[in-house]
């Protein structure tokens, strides 16, 4: 045979307990999804209303981040359930990549009300207005007190859910954001200085903006299926080539289909077909050192230039 296709990992295989495992945690995520969302629905109105009532931009900049908020918790609730849908003939992989849509959108979403609360705070530094310092300390404190509730909830799944990490990024964007609305409403309250408000809005909304944009290029890469960051492809290939029986390597892909799960695809010349088997095993082995999982090896025993002219190094 001069051609072996390793592909037993497409049935997406678990070791003893894994599955329950990542069952819990995706109980534990929708869970964690859902209180989020109840705190912040309410906060949004009470931000609404404190800000109106109070002219404070620093505090409807804060309500339009939860506004956004409300949204993409709910979009991250629903993918965290829809992206469990068993996979399909049509769909091998399921709806795993619903996780990085989310992403993808959340972090867009948030750079877009950014931009806007950015512009307003200029034209705020242009033309102080007034500001009611003490309702405005009084919701921004509140604020604080649910945002670093909901954050605390978020945090353990959004190390390994980028879904989860969207709606932990809007969250911890107000955190940042009422953190500065509570400085600033205490400076306004005690010493009269308005331009604390606008000040506060465009300080904490660039901080907000810098982790949108490392998610938005962050999901964007995984569509793209570029390789994940923390893996060098020409160390895997090193790795391939140093295999016993393995003579070079070629048309190597290394991608996420989600943070947490990596595929590889190779071609590899191995002349001996008697050593194949083995050759896969090692390959297994080899690629496991690099969390790498999802593999798909064609080995041939002779060079195959003329079929392959698509095949790039």
């Amino acid at each position: 045979m001069s051609h072996t296709h390793d592909h037993h990992d497409h049935e997406h295989s678990h070791l003893p307990g894994e599955g329950a495992l990542h069952s819990h945690a995706a109980h534990a995520s929708v869970k964690s999804l859902r209180i989020a969302l109840a705190l912040t629905a309410a906060l949004l109105v009470v931000e609404i209303v404190g800000g109106v009532v109070s002219n404070s931009i620093a505090l409807l900049a804060d309500a339009g981040h939860m506004f956004t908020d409300v949204a993409a918790l709910g979009l991250s609730l629903f993918v965290a359930w829809f992206s469990r849908q068993p996979p399909t003939q049509q769909k091998s992989f399921g709806y795993l990549r619903w996780e990085i849509l989310a992403a993808f959108l959340n972090g867009a979403a948030l750079l877009l009300i950014s931009a806007a609360i950015i512009v307003e705070s200029v034209l705020r530094l242009r033309s102080p207005q007034p500001v009611q310092g003490g309702l405005m300390l009084g919701v921004a404190v509140a604020g604080l007190c649910l945002n670093m509730i909901s954050a605390r909830i978020l945090h353990p799944s959004s190390q390994s859910n980028m879904n989860v990490r969207g709606a932990y990024l809007h969250v911890l964007g107000d955190l940042l954001a009422s953190v500065g609305t509570v400085v600033a409403a205490v400076l306004i309250r005690y010493t009269g200085w308005l331009l604390a408000d606008p000040l506060a809005s465009f300080i904490t909304t660039a901080l907000i903006m810098r982790g949108a944009w490392a998610l938005v290029r962050e999901s964007v890469d995984i569509l793209l299926e570029a390789a994940p960051k923390h893996i060098d492809l020409a160390a895997v290939r090193a790795q391939l080539e140093a295999i016993p029986g393995i003579e070079a390597v070629h048309d190597l892909h290394v991608w996420s289909v989600t943070p947490r799960m990596i595929a590889m695809s190779a071609h590899a010349i191995c002349r001996n077909a008697d050593t194949q088997q083995h050759v896969l095993e090692h390959i297994h082995d080899a690629m496991s050192l690099f969390g790498i999982g999802h593999i798909t090896v064609q080995l041939e025993q002779s060079e195959m230039s003329e079929r392959e002219s698509h095949v790039h190094a």
